[in-house]
């Protein structure tokens, strides 16, 4: 263990560079001035000015997610940690490891009420992994590191660490530990032999199976969409993912069924009610996966592998637990498949992907145009087409709503980490700031934030550090003048009463581009989507393009709230037909 006498400050600087950080999204203050110095006077570390502390962690959310390597966040005290709870609590939902640094009033007035002071870590804790507060300078440089081991390790999450301002200023011993680990947490990464080998039994004597996967097959790393796409190959099984797998199998494979869910295919969610064996890996059965969890997957055999013991069994229970890293369990899935002499029975997968195919046949993404105006899965489509379609490298995050379901219905993702939304929380303005992560994360990759008027408004203001720092991100906005999502439910559930929900005052688009210094462009019907398309992409630079569409387009299908998981909104309820039907009564 090499040490050193630095000041807190500068131990903070030299852990986080010791970790191998490359960059920090910030916003200076008093109770962190110490550190900001420190910055100052070294060029290891690139920070990152964002404009609001909430934006702050977003950006750290999109480069931990299309890179794989923790956020790093450094805010100041009261407000500055305040404000970037939103972002921690988004990270916690969504497993993304974040190393958020605080600043705090000297420890002599903390309980004081002195000048922006809160209580961080009390705050904190119900939307971290973990926290600390940290009273003493030698303690400094063990919780950073100990810190970047507990967000990543295990199940990722954000962990705060909140430094009072005399503790930056004091001196102390730097330490750097050859192993970092901690006393009480080790996660189980390894998975039990004889489960898996359980597991692969009960798939070998599936009629129906379908492997179920989400956002654990994305955190696990590469390797493990890899592994993922191996198995599902050498089964020839359905597979679905969640909002936040997309991208962990490619889209355009036979065997993908589309995202599940509440605005999920209605073949993934019909092969979901009635398989007989379901594999669940790195995803956690939640709500908007299973509707009524009494009438969610009634007679299936389920096998629930995932990295947190806590998440098997709290919504949905499972038959088959298996606790473990999805890489590696896919690893031993792979390797015990093919140790088996047995291969299922092809003549019941023959009559299943017969129903699957019926099910397809409903053609559920299927939209209608007239020509007249712009439909948003028209744009989506022709946005997917002269990107990732075309070999571009592009990496799409998106703001909350309508949009975000039709993005991760209609944009086919081929690659892992290159989806980067915000699932558990549905923070509505994470999608700009997220992009201003991603791009600096991959500077040579194609960054799209697919945004609604109404959710863009949220953290319009990270443009101005797109524009700093010369970041040539794309806002792609679905206009309908409305927040389309709440509308939407206004109109299916509510009666139509459209209470709040029209995007009133809104500003030009292209004349606010304009003004902070970017290019703004604008497209009113069909026939002018393509040239802003290819007018923004061909851009060097940062584009706001404003995409006028259709006002009144609903996002379908759709589960309505209460409903079974197979009980579908298949498209526009008729006049007189109820919004909730039977379970199986598709209603169009």
């Amino acid at each position: 263990m090499s040490t050193q006498q630095l000041t807190g400050a500068e131990m903070v600087i030299k852990a986080l560079a010791d970790q191998g950080v490359e960059v920090v999204f910030g916003y200076p203050g008093g109770a962190v001035l110490p550190i900001y110095d420190a910055l100052f006077k070294q060029n290891r570390i690139r920070h990152i000015l964002v404009r609001h502390e909430q934006g702050a962690v977003h950006a750290a959310e999109g480069y931990a997610r299309s890179t794989g390597k923790p956020g790093v966040v450094l805010v100041t005290s009261g407000p500055g940690a305040t404000n970037a709870v939103t972002g921690l609590t988004d990270a916690l939902l969504d497993s993304i490891p974040i190393i958020c640094l605080t600043g705090q009033v000297p420890t002599h007035l903390i309980g004081n009420d002195a000048f922006q002071e809160c209580d961080t870590t009390g705050i904190t804790r119900p939307c971290t992994k973990h926290n600390y507060l940290v009273k003493d300078v030698n303690k400094v440089s063990k919780t950073i590191h100990e810190a970047f081991y507990i967000a990543t390790s295990g199940r990722p999450g954000p962990v705060v660490i909140d430094l009072p301002k005399d503790v930056q200023f004091a001196s102390g011993t730097y330490e750097m530990p050859k192993q970092v680990a901690h006393k009480t947490y080790k996660p189980v990464v390894k998975p039990d032999r004889a489960r898996i080998e359980a597991a692969v039994d009960l798939l070998l004597s599936a009629k129906r199976p379908i492997i179920y996967a989400g956002g654990g097959i994305i955190n696990s790393g590469p390797n493990a969409a890899k592994l993922l796409g191996e198995f599902t190959r050498m089964t020839n099984f359905p597979i679905t993912l969640t909002l936040m797998g997309l991208g962990a199998f490619p889209a355009n494979e036979p065997q993908y069924l589309g995202m599940l869910g509440m605005h999920g295919t209605y073949e993934a969610n019909w092969a979901m009610h009635d398989c007989d064996v379901m594999l669940a890996i790195g995803s956690r059965f939640d709500d908007r996966i299973t509707g009524r969890v009494d009438a969610f997957s009634p007679n299936s055999t389920k096998i629930h592998i995932d990295i947190d013991a806590s998440s098997i069994n709290k919504n949905i229970r499972v038959d088959l637990p298996i606790v473990g890293d999805a890489g590696f369990a896919l690893e031993d899935l792979i390797k015990v498949y093919k140790a088996r002499q047995k291969k299922p029975d092809a003549a019941a997968l023959d009559r299943w992907w017969k129903q699957i195919d019926e099910w397809r046949a409903v053609k559920c993404l299927d939209f209608k145009t007239d020509g007249k105006i712009i439909k948003p899965q028209q744009a989506i489509r022709r946005l997917y087409e002269k990107t990732v379609a075309s070999g571009r490298e592009t990496f799409i995050t998106t703001e909350v709503g309508q949009h975000q379901m039709w993005a991760a219905q209609h944009f086919d993702f081929q690659k892992p980490n290159r989806w980067m939304t915000s699932g558990g929380l549905g923070t509505m303005g994470y999608g700009l700031p997220a992009a201003v992560g991603t791009q600096l994360g991959n500077p040579d990759g194609l960054v799209i934030d697919i945004a609604g008027e109404a959710s863009i408004l949220m953290n319009i203001q990270e443009l101005s550090t797109a524009v700093q720092y010369r970041l040539p991100v794309k806002v792609f906005i679905l206009n309908n003048e409305y927040m389309g999502m709440v509308r939407q439910w206004q109109e299916l559930l509510h009666g139509g009463r459209y209470s709040e929900s029209y995007s009133e005052a809104l500003p030009d688009f292209v004349k606010l581009a304009d003004a902070y210094g970017l290019k703004g462009l604008r497209a009113e019907n069909p026939g002018q989507l393509d040239d802003v398309i290819d007018e923004m992409l061909a851009h060097d630079g940062p584009v706001l393009a404003d995409i006028l569409v259709d006002k009144k387009e609903n996002c379908f299908p759709m589960i309505p709230s209460g409903a079974a998981h197979n009980d579908m909104l298949l498209g526009p309820v008729e006049e007189g037909e109820e919004a909730i039907g039977a379970a199986g009564k598709v209603l169009v």
